[in-house]
């Protein structure tokens, strides 16, 4: 842009240029540059403020590419301003061809000035077409999915199946060896190893009756001709319908981050809270039938709140009186005989272990083995456990969850083959009747990825009307005109209708990473929209010093000539600047592998939006100026001078 208005302020009579008329010219037009330079920066880091804003793991994911912007923008206008001009005083050289020698811009405008002349001529039925475009952009909006992130595709599975809660050791040993068997009969599986219960951590608290199961993929290269993740993972869950697991599919680095962040294991939890676990548990239940066969809705399970299995040992206190023993006689043999107990401590370096005795396996492994342990009296010897104490199983909560001081039941699903929005609205649907009717002291909360959504939806709620008033407030400044920075902001909506197009078929759904496509936009778009504004209020003061300032030597054939010049000089700029930003996202729709995942729904909606933008300002731009300085003359007799720097 800088090197097309040094060569405009070139035209001298007599060229070359001495040096000293050639840097007094390089000093103005760097000052001309400047204030331009500086609101266009200020602009696009005002529109990734809502980036700068966001938390959780979407800010943790975005807000780098939002600093890198901002510094590198911030970098460009130091260097344009500082580098660029005493670049120019040393690579311009000789005689300066004038703009209109150059073939691609000349091949250019004879393009663009035809179809901008027929656009002023039809000027309604051009604004009509973008109005209806505007209109079916916003009912395609409407039938968007949404979800919180894009799914990233970690390239491996994570089989999360749940047995029963009474299952023993043996029996689930069992069943993760015939499942780990039949998954690696699958060609697309590579390597599989699966555990069960908790690792050797504090930070795990899984039950033995959760399974996890990493599952290894080979390259994509070598799978079956069609099939796709999606398809493995639908003939895995065929192969391992065991009765009593519940099979559950998710991928290892996401289901940490759930985990950490919600506490839910999968995309969507409904947290049950009140006092009672029976209550809990029977709500649990009442909302798993209701969202039973709901479109989108997979895996879905209820946490056991019963259904644990307990030894309890109750001591006949008529019989211990009679043998001589109290209740510490009963727990020291149970302590040693199930529990362990701790003889001594051995020392090997600086680490210390405890020795521990106990029974041995035969003699604990059963009720009636426990029956039959010894107890020592004072005065009949020896006496099976069961003549002083009552050994038997006893029903319990296999686990006991709290949050907020209240207890927590949970109903856990995934969402597959739906977006999550829709189908957590439809889940929602289901269950309003029934939280009406919940007892006192009862409620229940949504959590997984749909709090997140939730979170991020109202940090950018709050957030973008601020930016819009931030940037109409930049573009104030800059035009010190109410009605020409209206005239720029206009073309948000319009260059949003691209994206949206673009969004729409793709097939992506709306998510934090889209927003975020949709914010670098916004400004790219308000940047290329004030350098046409720029442009025309410049055409405008020409026009007004060679015929005045009235309607009465203005005309609409004037006024017209003097738009399409205004709209079509310093075409090539205009077009480098789209094109530089096209190139280098258009890769992007091909990139395959880990990432990719990400970036497109980043990227489908800044290319969409770029060539409508771009279409707009370049034709429906000029239309809107034209209209304007129409009623103006008509309504004042003048038209309103802008004096704004590039």
């Amino acid at each position: 842009m800088m090197i097309e208005k040094i060569k405009n302020l070139f035209k001298k009579e007599h060229d070359p240029l001495s040096s000293d008329e050639k840097l007094q010219l390089i000093e103005k037009s760097s000052k001309l540059v400047g204030p331009g330079v500086f609101y266009s920066t200020l602009i696009v880091i005002a529109s990734f403020l809502p980036v700068f804003l966001l938390t959780g793991m979407e800010g943790k994911l975005f807000s780098p590419l939002a600093w890198t912007k901002s510094f590198i923008l911030i970098v460009d206008a130091f260097l344009a301003i500082t580098l660029t001009p005493v670049l120019i005083s040393f690579l311009l050289k000789g005689k300066l061809r004038p703009e209109n020698k150059n073939p691609i811009n000349r091949k250019l405008e004879s393009i663009y000035t035809p179809i901008l002349v027929f656009c002023l001529k039809w000027r309604k039925t051009v604004l009509g077409i973008n109005i209806v475009a505007l209109l079916i952009g916003l009912v395609m909006f409407t039938r968007l999915g949404s979800e919180f992130m894009p799914p990233l595709d970690e390239g491996s599975v994570l089989f999360m199946p749940v047995t029963l809660p009474d299952v023993s050791n043996s029996e689930v040993k069992r069943i993760l060896q015939v499942q780990d068997k039949l998954i690696k009969s699958i060609p697309e599986v590579d390597h599989v190893l699966g555990k069960a219960g908790r690792a050797n951590t504090a930070t795990d608290n899984s039950p033995i009756s959760m399974i996890e199961t990493i599952i290894l993929l080979k390259p994509q290269s070598e799978w079956r001709e069609g099939k796709t993740k999606n398809d493995i993972i639908t003939e895995i869950n065929n192969k391992l319908q065991i009765p009593g697991v519940t099979n559950g599919f998710t991928q290892p680095i996401i289901n940490r981050i759930n985990m950490l962040s919600t506490g839910i294991r999968t995309d969507v939890g409904i947290k049950v809270y009140g006092e009672s676990l029976d209550t809990i548990n029977a709500l649990s239940q009442k909302i798993k039938k209701a969202l039973e066969g709901t479109s989108g809705v997979k895996d879905l399970y209820a946490e056991p709140i019963t259904g644990g299995r307990y030894i309890d040992i109750e001591a006949k206190r008529e019989m211990l009186g009679r043998y001589g023993l109290s209740i510490d006689d009963i727990n020291a043999v149970v302590e040693a005989a199930i529990g362990g107990m701790k003889l001594t401590t051995t020392i090997e370096g600086r680490q210390r272990f405890s020795v521990n005795a106990r029974y041995a396996q035969e003699y604990r492994n059963s009720i009636d083995a426990l029956k039959k342990l010894q107890v020592q009296t004072m005065q009949y010897g020896p006496i099976p456990l069961e003549t002083i104490a009552e050994v038997k199983i006893s029903d319990g909560p296999p686990m006991i969850n709290s949050e907020n001081a209240m207890l927590r039941g949970s109903v856990l699903f995934n969402v597959r083959d739906r977006d999550l929005g829709s189908t957590v609205k439809e889940a929602q649907k289901k269950l309003n009747s029934m939280m009406s009717k919940m007892p006192k002291g009862y409620y229940i909360e949504w959590s997984g990825q749909w709090e997140n959504q939730l979170r991020a939806n109202k940090t950018l709620s709050i957030i973008l009307p601020i930016v819009v008033i931030i940037i109409f407030l930049i573009l104030y400044f800059t035009y010190h005109s109410m009605k020409e920075s209206l005239i720029t902001m206009i073309t948000v909506p319009f260059a949003l209708i691209g994206g949206v197009f673009m969004v729409y078929f793709y097939g992506i759904n709306l998510s934090v990473a889209v927003a975020v496509g949709f914010i670098a936009l916004f400004g790219m778009a308000i940047e290329t929209a004030m350098l046409m504004t720029i442009y025309l209020n410049e055409s405008m003061n020409k026009m007004v010093e060679k015929y005045g300032n009235s309607s009465q030597t203005i005309t609409e054939d004037i006024l017209k000539q003097y738009i399409v010049d205004g709209s079509a000089k310093r075409l090539r700029p205009k077009l480098m600047t789209v094109s530089v930003s096209l190139f280098g996202l258009i890769p992007i729709l091909w990139a395959t592998g880990t990432g990719a995942d990400v970036m497109l729904p980043i990227t489908v909606p800044l290319i969409g939006g770029t060539i409508t933008s771009t279409i707009y300002v370049l034709l429906v731009t000029p239309i809107v100026f034209e209209m304007v300085k129409l009623h103006e003359l008509k309504t004042k007799g003048k038209i309103e001078l802008i004096d704004v720097k590039e």
